[in-house]
């Protein structure tokens, strides 16, 4: 082909040189997990991301060899580089932008494999970390494919990057009259005999204040997973309802005063005549 010649046995040899470097990065892959990590004590996160940096390092390489070995001139490949740069930075800017993203993820490391993160008011897990997208494992076990310059440009919820344990909260409501410090008393109970709950931060249920309806508290707590927060919550709940049965204390229903103005004429007789209005509520004309 013009200046360039090539023959079968050339183009062999480059491929056999490509497939050993794909089969000598998987070795350096089985040894580093089976000899190195292992006595290091290295994090599966950290692993994995000097995993896939030597292999495509690696791949890089053997691809550069191949195609030399194959006698393409380096030169002209590089122009051709310069011009697939040029198409890429106009037509390509997505994919480009993920896969620097990507390797950000791998170097800085505020996304590990594992993680629980929330997403646009979704929880998922970390499943997978790629150098263009990001496979998050939802609690419903669907999986979504985020894009790695979302985690990088956009505000992500990471709720076990240094630790998994998370604070709960359960906003409770009693009616007025109610002993405040029997209910503290009751909703700290609560939280020291459920297994989840640590002692230490010590539960803090709090007073915060007098609302329409109620006397409103906050159940306090911290957990040993956040994977187990819902769980959690659900039962703190449940338990609460049952102390507060079993002490007479009441949650009460939201209560509400209705005012008509400008009835008809004699409606107030004959509403009389009919019996009150509804349960908790009271008509008054104006």
């Amino acid at each position: 082909l013009g200046e360039f010649s090539f023959n079968i046995q050339t183009l062999l040899l480059a491929s056999l040189v490509f497939y050993g470097a794909v089969i000598f990065s998987w070795g350096v892959d089985a040894v580093l997990e089976t000899e190195v990590f292992p006595r290091k004590k290295i994090q599966r996160g950290v692993r994995d991301s000097i995993k896939r940096l030597l292999h495509y390092c690696i791949l890089l390489i053997g691809l550069i060899t191949a195609v030399t070995m194959a006698g393409f001139d380096m030169r002209a490949l590089a122009l051709v580089g310069g011009a697939l740069g040029i198409g890429i930075g106009f037509g390509l800017q997505n994919v480009v932008n993920n896969f620097v993203s990507g390797l950000i993820l791998l170097f800085e490391r505020p996304v590990k494999l594992g993680d629980t993160l929330v997403l646009e008011d979704t929880w998922g897990t970390v499943r997978k970390i790629g150098l263009r997208s990001t496979v998050l494992e939802t609690l419903d076990q669907a999986e979504i494919i985020v894009p790695n310059s979302k985690l990088i440009s956009e505000t992500v919820t990471n709720w076990s990057l240094s630790s998994r344990q998370c604070r709960v909260v359960l906003p409770v409501g009693v009616s007025y009259g109610s002993d405040v410090e029997q209910v503290l008393r009751i909703l700290r109970e609560v939280a020291h005999d459920h297994a989840e709950i640590l002692e230490d931060p010590e539960p803090s249920p709090i007073f915060t204040g007098f609302g329409d309806s109620s006397l409103d508290f906050q159940f306090r707590a911290w957990i040993r997973d956040v994977k187990k927060r819902l769980l959690t919550l659900s039962d703190v709940g449940t338990e609460i309802i049952r102390r507060f049965r079993e002490e007479g204390i009441e949650i009460p229903f939201p209560q509400r005063d209705l005012h008509l103005r400008s009835l008809p004429e004699g409606w107030a007789t004959e509403a009389g005549k009919e019996g009150p209005a509804g349960d908790g509520d009271s008509a008054r004309e104006d």
